[in-house]
């Protein structure tokens, strides 16, 4: 069961709470910190991309990236008459046509790739943004991670119930997410299921993996759950 085939059909009625327009400010004021205007701004992993409208909007030349096709499907549909690239790419296979002057990855999207994957996504984001460029992104903290271990959630609308489970594997510094969703078809319920993984870094783990690949001016900002990040590529 791969993670956002599902659950992209689903995902912003489930995301409703999500203030997007408050992400979109602090995403702004992290790539143009410095007096920086960048034109070009890569959102990685963007989903349904509704960040990604959000700041072509404001007249940024947006390229949305994400694997899963399902997503992109749904962020090309509600793109309308904005001019918006998006492409199918892993994160670790990014392949760009030119340099970006901003890159951006927001809601833990870099949660899912593992130690060795973090690295080389680092190393590719660092390959394409163009000198004095800033990459903003965001990761769900560790401690997060471990406080949902044996959780259990219920989301449910007037048509829509989805059931999600959690497991923190200490050993694998990883947490397990088993969602199951319901849909009302008529007078039917059809059921889809898909299973997530996330791994939980450290700080100095993440600023490691930066500064391997040229990052530099790494700054952390954030509470318990959830830390902010940004990294100028020198």
């Amino acid at each position: 069961m791969n993670a956002y085939g599902a659950l992209a059909a689903f995902y912003d009625q489930l995301t409703e709470d999500v203030d997007y327009r408050a992400l979109a400010d602090h995403y702004e004021a992290s790539i143009t910190q410095g007096g920086r205007r960048p034109e070009i701004v890569l959102d990685l992993a963007c989903g349904t991309g509704r960040l990604t409208r959000l700041l072509a909007a404001r007249g940024y030349q947006m390229i949305g990236v994400d694997i899963s096709s399902d997503m992109l499907a749904e962020a090309a549909e509600q793109a309308g008459t904005q001019d918006i690239l998006y492409l199918e790419q892993a994160l670790t296979e990014l392949d760009l046509y030119g340099t970006v002057d901003a890159a951006l990855c927001s809601l833990d999207g870099l949660n899912y790739l593992p130690p060795d994957e973090l690295h080389e996504a680092f190393r590719r984001v660092f390959l394409f943004l163009a000198p004095g460029g800033v990459f903003a992104f965001d990761l769900n903290t560790t401690e997060k991670l471990q406080r949902l271990d044996g959780e259990i959630f219920c989301d449910e609308r007037e048509d829509l119930l989805c059931l999600w489970r959690c497991s923190f594997d200490e050993a694998e510094h990883a947490c397990y997410y088993d969602f199951d969703f319901f849909k009302q078809e008529g007078a039917h319920w059809s059921r889809s299921s898909e299973s997530h993984t996330q791994y939980a870094y450290t700080e100095a783990e993440v600023r490691a993996q930066l500064e391997a690949v040229g990052f530099r001016e790494i700054a952390f900002t954030g509470e318990t759950d959830r830390i902010f990040v940004t990294a100028l590529r020198p």
